[in-house]
């Protein structure tokens, strides 16, 4: 029995952190960045010592916690970049992101904000915007993106995808589809007439 005990005891603290980040990232996706670590630690069922024992910051567990969501990102940029039109190389980069965020609202928030000290995060960020702005560059110089596009323009995408509410996933990754088809059609130098994807029920918000 002793012999086993280590592992045992490695097994645990594997789940306890397994199931923190999976915990945190769905409840960082329906209610924002601004949930208590210890409300975090409770729908988790560990003890605020046990996340702080994996997770020392907040900055810390929002950043592992989309780690992969962030990789996906930036290969959806890199895909882009790789095009050889550069215009559908642009066109696929906005409709991937808009989907990736769609699904998950707690990434956009993450990766709008600021971690001084996740560095590898930030870094990451900062290496898909150069390579959007890239794209960008590209795309203008083919003639086919307005020369006024900047990047904060794509912030303002992510700002505009992110506040879609609808009533299933299906739904917010249709009205995504749509939102993206729409702002492409805004970035384009050039006359589009080409159908959008079919337009989704959204729910009115109620006033409270």
């Amino acid at each position: 029995m002793p012999e086993r005990l280590p592992h045992t005891l490695r097994s645990d603290a594997r789940d306890n952190r397994e199931r923190i980040l999976a915990v945190a990232r769905a409840t960082f996706a329906g209610a924002g960045l601004d949930v208590s670590m210890r409300e975090i630690a409770r729908r988790a069922e560990v003890g605020p010592a046990t996340l702080y024992r994996r997770f020392p910051t907040k900055e810390a567990l929002v950043t592992e916690a989309f780690a992969e969501q962030m990789h996906a990102c930036t290969a959806a940029v890199d895909e882009g970049l790789a095009d050889p039109d550069p215009w559908h190389g642009f066109c696929h980069m906005i409709e991937e992101i808009c989907a990736l965020h769609a699904r998950d609202r707690g990434f956009t928030a993450a990766f709008i904000s600021t971690f001084p000290h996740a560095i590898d995060f930030t870094a990451a960020r900062e290496r898909a915007l150069r390579s959007v702005t890239e794209l960008a560059r590209r795309a203008k110089a083919a003639g086919k993106l307005r020369q006024d596009f900047v990047l904060d323009d794509l912030i303002l995408i992510l700002m505009a995808n992110s506040g879609i509410r609808a009533s299933s996933p299906a739904t917010a990754s249709g009205a995504s589809r749509r939102l993206a088809a729409l702002l492409i059609q805004g970035f384009s130098a050039e006359p589009d007439t080409l159908p959008l994807p079919p337009a989704v029920r959204l729910p009115l918000m109620p006033v409270t």
